[in-house]
Parts: structure tokens; sequence; C-alpha cells
């Protein structure tokens, strides 16, 4: 785990790898400059978070392109490769069971997990459906150490407790409620009604 970088900094380090990777495969020099402008962000906050990585740029230069992705993909082990589970073969467990990104980041979406028994020892674009019960054994087996919930709120705090005591150590919660976990388990919220009420907002 990367500790020494500011969450929100850490935020941002996909935000560039994903930009430069869809430059022109020929463009061999890329500037903190460029990157800010194109990314409608502050040159010296951009500067700062690439500090983080590896990355060295030179003087009126800048980096090399395909250095910098290099040293922002080994700081966000894309080159590794990590198990997750999903915890809610629903209508969103679905959709992110069949979303293809995941791989460029060296993560593994093995199986999903549900209560549901016209589910459970079904399978959801290839990949198992097992009993939420089960889970102890099934997340030893798969080697995972990442979860995704998205299950119903009032279930949302039970099945993060099981995912933990399976050794679970990072999970990215879609329920629209805070779950609690242990303080070396690391926990992301993401309430997609509560972001669009923000957006509505802004308008």
């Amino acid at each position: 785990m990367n500790k020494d970088i500011p969450v929100i900094a850490l935020q941002r380090l996909p935000v560039y790898l994903n930009y430069l990777k869809s430059m022109p495969a020929d463009r061999m020099y890329v500037s903190s400059g460029l990157i800010a402008e194109a990314l409608e962000m502050g040159e010296v906050l951009v500067r700062k978070d690439l500090a983080y990585t590896s990355a060295t740029g030179k003087p009126r230069v800048g980096y090399i392109k395909s250095e910098l992705i290099a040293a922002l993909e080994d700081f966000l082990c894309c080159n590794g490769s990590r198990n997750a589970v999903l915890a809610g073969a629903g209508g969103l467990g679905k959709a992110i069971l069949s979303y293809g990104g995941f791989k460029n980041y060296g993560i593994n979406v093995v199986a999903a997990f549900d209560n549901n028994p016209e589910k459970i020892g079904g399978s959801v674009v290839g990949k198992p459906v097992y009993d939420i019960e089960d889970a102890q054994e099934k997340i030893a087996n798969l080697n995972a150490e990442l979860a995704v919930i998205c299950v119903p709120a009032q279930f949302a705090q039970s099945v993060a407790d099981k995912l933990v005591a399976s050794g679970i150590k990072a999970i990215l919660n879609f329920a629209p409620v805070m779950i609690k976990a242990p303080q070396n388990v690391v926990v992301r919220h993401i309430d997609v009604a509560a972001n669009l009420a923000v957006l509505s907002s802004m308008i």
C-alpha cells in the first residue's frame, strides 16, 4: 500500500494514466504543463502528484511518455495481479462484473456472492455466484484481497463483516450507507445517487 501519498492525490494518478494512454502513439515527450492544461488542473499540482512516482522529467523537455506511463502503472500496481470478489449479483453487480477495465489495473474479479437461491450456483458473465454464507471458505480458495459491495443498505454491514472475517483487506462499497471495518481494512464509499444529487445542485 502506498501510504505516503494523500488519498486525493492517489485518486488523480489513474486520471493521468488514462490521459497519457489516450495520447498519439508517436508522441515521445509530455510535460506536466501539457497534462495540467488537458485535464484543467494546476501545473504545480500535477508535478507534485507525479513526484510521488519514480518518474523523472527534464527541464524544458518534460517526461518520456513511455517511462511516465510505466512509473504510474508501477505505482498503481497495474502490473501485478490481485483477485477481487463482488457481493450482490443484482443489476449493479452484474454491470460491474461485465466491466472489462479492471484488468488494466491488475485486478481480476473472480466471483460473486449472493443470498438469493435462484442465483447461487449459477454464473454471471462467466463468473461463479456463491452463497454469501460460504464466503470464508470460498474467498480463501480464491485468494481474494479486494471486494465490491453492491447489496441493499440494510445488508451492507453484515456482508462487510463476513468479507472482513474472510480475509478481505479492502472494500469498495456501493451500498448507500456507511459501513464500519477494522482499522487495517481500507473502505471506500461510492453513493451514486448522492453524487448525482450533487451534480444536480450544480446546474
